[in-house]
């Protein structure tokens, strides 16, 4: 397999880098052999799409390999996968007795590959854009989280304005995350269909454009509607910014990149408050929230819009699609162009799939729960803070914001820690075959700290303890939450790698659902258990959920082996 220097500077995307006399060259099972092309077929990577994959792909390499001629025959990769090319020498098929291929007397398959150092090959990318195209990523995401937690610094204008409970008031947020469930299910599997950046650029403008019914909403089923569409539109971007990141970068690169990121769907959630609490104090005005998230929303469409496509397998089906006008030869395709899209096709990998592995798959399942419970905990501290800060201190809505930052500095504690638990898991790569298993050393560090961070805001939330007792819980929260998130997603994309993109999808669909259940519980459970207790159960939940990465990581192995149908 070939591996290019990276070319400098912003990607250049030709829309076909091969072409005249080049076209009528295909390469042959001895230049597929002495790039290192093996008679067993490699994993599947992450990124290879599930909407439209053969049962049993010939090439899972096309879309990271890269050739000379950028033309593979799928003749060519029978012989070489069933071993009959070594066994005979293949003299037929040799390079040299054959430099030239007639692609319009080839009745078989030619699939469409990069060239060497192709720069429409985002793995080509400079390492300084990849990094710019990581940080836009995480920045989608932030925005997505910021806008749903937003609402919570101004609970009591929702009441005011439109006259309802607090209970109809907190499904403001709730009903936004309800949306995050919804949505991936239609962008991951539109994106394999017709790429990451028209998917980001359509979604993107519903979610911006909705922000101003929602700032303008004359009464409470406009603002829920319309908070929910929300959550439908900008989900795109959290079922798509990860496989973004795995687009650009090589995988023994991809894991410092994700460690990074992981931060990102949890710390946008907390800035919300922060911001729109302080803009609640300043000028007690709701609509003022949208006109905010608005913004942030539109800045961020534009720049993720402006990063070219990365999703090698829409390229290349772009590439094959000009090639075949170009030559007239339709046997020019992609694999994934080899199976014929259906609609019930879409529908059973992107609804029923996920949902099958949710009620087969109890590893999945148990790992997701993990995840599910850290982030409905999170959402459940945008509800405790007002109660705990509010009742005790009296503090307004710009000062319990404030009280979040300290989760920031956990997660910041965190950005610390991941790097290094990459570089063991590298360290271990180099010994033996990594297991998945060796994904949760993260998580195993950061699992004691979630409990430790309830029973420390349980036991100080007493009048006579100043704010900065309740407040530090936070940093332990924030460094245990990130810690566990990113192990605890790098574990499911290892166990569940050939259907990575449905077992993610389960868990954002469950996580969602958890992140969208606690809000409407937290502040009546505050009011009748009282501050301390209140906290210490959702501690005691803590501790039950703490022995999961623990378990799976000395016993994951069998279980696996057992349970595992995918």
């Amino acid at each position: 397999m070939a591996t290019p220097q990276e070319p400098q500077g912003h990607p250049e995307q030709p829309s076909s880098p091969v072409s005249g006399a080049e076209l009528a060259r295909a390469e042959t099972t001895r230049s597929l052999q002495e790039m290192g092309l093996s008679t067993s077929l490699e994993r599947i990577d992450t990124n290879y799409p599930e909407v439209g994959r053969p049962p049993q792909p010939i090439f899972p390499e096309e879309y990271s390999i890269e050739t000379r001629t950028g033309l593979v025959p799928e003749e060519a990769l029978e012989q070489i996968r069933s071993g009959r090319a070594a066994a005979a020498g293949d003299d037929s098929s040799d390079a040299d007795s054959h430099p030239v291929r007639d692609l319009e007397k080839h009745k078989t398959s030619e699939f469409v590959t990069f060239t060497i150092a192709d720069p429409s090959n985002p793995h080509n990318w400079s390492r300084v854009y990849k990094w710019y195209v990581t940080m836009v990523a995480a920045l989608v995401v932030v925005s997505v989280a910021f806008g749903s937690a937003i609402v919570t610094g101004g609970l009591g204008l929702i009441e005011e304005q439109y006259n309802v409970s607090l209970e109809v008031a907190n499904l403001t947020c709730s009903i936004m995350v309800c949306g995050f469930a919804v949505g991936p299910l239609l962008w991951s599997p539109l994106s394999e269909i017709i790429g990451r950046r028209p998917v980001y650029i359509i979604s993107f403008a519903l979610y911006t454009i909705f922000q101003i019914p929602c700032a303008l909403s004359p009464n409470i089923g406009g603002l829920l509607a319309c908070r929910f569409l929300s959550g439908v539109f900008s989900s795109s971007g959290l079922s798509l910014a990860g496989g973004t990141i795995a687009d650009i970068w090589q995988i023994q690169d991809r894991g410092n990149a994700i460690a990074y990121f992981a931060a990102a769907p949890y710390c946008g959630p907390v800035l919300g408050p922060i911001v729109c609490g302080w803009i609640n104090v300043a000028t007690g005005r709701l609509d003022l929230f949208f006109w905010v998230n608005m913004a942030f929303s539109g800045v961020t469409m534009i720049l993720i819009g402006l990063v070219p496509e990365t999703y090698s397998p829409v390229i290349l089906k772009r590439r094959a699609r000009q090639m075949r006008k170009e030559t007239g030869n339709e046997n020019i395709i992609t694999e994934q162009e080899k199976v014929k899209l259906s609609l019930a096709e879409i529908v059973k990998t992107s609804l029923v799939r996920p949902i099958v592995m949710i009620l087969t798959e109890p590893v999945l399942d148990l790992m997701c729960m993990y995840i599910v419970l850290i982030y409905a905990m999170l959402y459940a501290f945008f509800f405790a803070y007002p109660v705990i800060f509010g009742d005790l201190y009296g503090y307004n809505d710009g000062q319990i914001g404030l009280m979040f930052i300290p989760i920031l500095i956990g997660a910041a504690f965190a950005l610390v820690a991941t790097p290094y638990c990459e570089k063991l898991f590298r360290e271990t790569c180099a010994k033996r075959a990594p297991t998945p298993e060796d994904r949760l050393l993260g998580a195993c560090i950061g699992a004691p700290f979630i409990p430790i961070s309830l029973f420390l805001l349980g036991a100080t939330s007493w009048q006579w303890v100043i704010w900065v007792g309740p407040a530090s819980s936070g940093i332990a929260f924030g460094f245990g939450m990130v810690l566990c998130y990113y192990s605890v997603n790098n574990y499911i994309i290892d166990s569940y790698s050939n259907y990575a993109a449905s077992a993610l999808a389960a868990k954002v669909f469950l996580r969602s659902g958890g992140g969208a259940a606690f809000p409407l519980f937290t502040t009546q459970m505050y009011h009748r258990l009282g501050l301390m207790w209140a906290s210490f159960l959702l501690a005691f939940l803590g501790v039950g959920m703490f022995f999961i990465p623990f378990g799976f990581y000395f016993y994951g192995g069998k279980l696996r082996a057992r349970f595992t149908k995918a």
